[in-house]
């Protein structure tokens, strides 16, 4: 297939490119800065894609995205995160629903956050959106893929849970703590977490691509969410470091500010629809994910 992919620079984009490349797809991928022949120029800010209408492209992957984990949320922090994903979405949706010949598939990347804190509560693709800003954001942008939709191309929004890899996001800053016999839980550490090792998630995507009966929200994260101080207890286990320190809530609000939130919001999300759909984890437990992913490193 022709795979178009934005986002591809990213920890989630550059993992799936290398797998679909291995699986002899062609990957387009969406930069604002051109060195490849197979680079197409975009600037989301300025509405700009240049993908020729006579483009013959099988399948989108939408994983463009600020960072929310990274820099202390302020206004600015904020808009940045908005308008990076509605933004990209709306133009991408536009300029895939406009192509003379438009792709059969976008996968669209949505987040976890969608559900909000709710407790205990197992959460599944059908249940209603929950309260906050990163709610509010995952909704509209889901919303913004509706110009593909309208112009008859399978849209699937992937609701993505918290993804577990030693080269970036949350478990990379994590290590050093914990290697280090340092390791906190966060608040009560009863706050449920959505996981994914990335491994999962690519698969799951490549999945997703060739299921025509996925469509709408899909859950894509672990099939058995663990709480914070789970979390932190088999990590420590893993690297045979202890982890006895808890940070209060307070702390973490002045370590944070208003992400602080984020981090004690408690998410517990089964990935219904890919179980449902007949997908295999090959990591469905927390222990083993992370042997996998830790046992060969640093």
């Amino acid at each position: 297939m022709n795979i178009l992919i934005s986002g591809a620079s990213g920890l989630i984009g550059s993992a799936l490119v290398f797998y679909l490349r291995a699986q002899n797809h062609r990957i387009l991928t969406l930069t604002r800065n051109k060195t490849h022949p197979d680079d197409i120029f975009w600037s989301p800010s300025q509405g700009m894609l240049a993908l020729p209408r006579s483009s013959k492209i099988d399948a989108v992957i939408n994983l463009a995205g600020e960072n929310i984990a990274e820099g202390r949320w302020n206004k600015l922090k904020k808009k940045r995160i908005r308008s990076s994903r509605i933004d990209g979405t709306a133009l991408i949706s536009r300029t895939i629903a406009a192509l003379d010949e438009p792709p059969q598939v976008l996968l669209s990347a949505s987040g976890i956050g969608f559900y909000g804190n709710r407790g205990e509560q197992l959460l599944i693709e059908d249940d209603a959106p929950g309260q906050g800003f990163l709610v509010d954001v995952s909704r509209e942008w889901e919303a913004t893929t509706s110009p593909a939709e309208e112009a008859g191309i399978r849209v699937a929004c992937l609701r993505i849970g918290v993804v577990l890899s030693p080269q970036g996001g949350i478990l990379k800053r994590m290590l050093p703590y914990f290697k280090a016999g340092i390791g906190a839980s966060l608040g009560t550490g009863r706050q449920y977490m959505s996981w994914i090792v990335i491994d999962d998630l690519v698969e799951a995507v490549a999945f997703l691509l060739n299921h025509d009966a996925l469509r709408g929200p899909v859950n894509v994260c672990s099939p058995n969410p663990a709480t914070n101080w789970e979390f932190t207890k088999i990590l420590a286990e893993v690297l045979g470091r202890p982890a006895f320190f808890r940070i209060p809530a307070p702390v973490l609000k002045v370590l944070f500010g208003e992400l602080s939130g984020e981090l004690l919001s408690s998410t517990r999300a089964i990935p219904n629809c890919l179980l449902s759909a007949g997908f295999e984890f090959r990591y469905p437990k927390l222990a083993a994910g992370l042997h996998h992913l830790l046992d060969d490193s640093d």
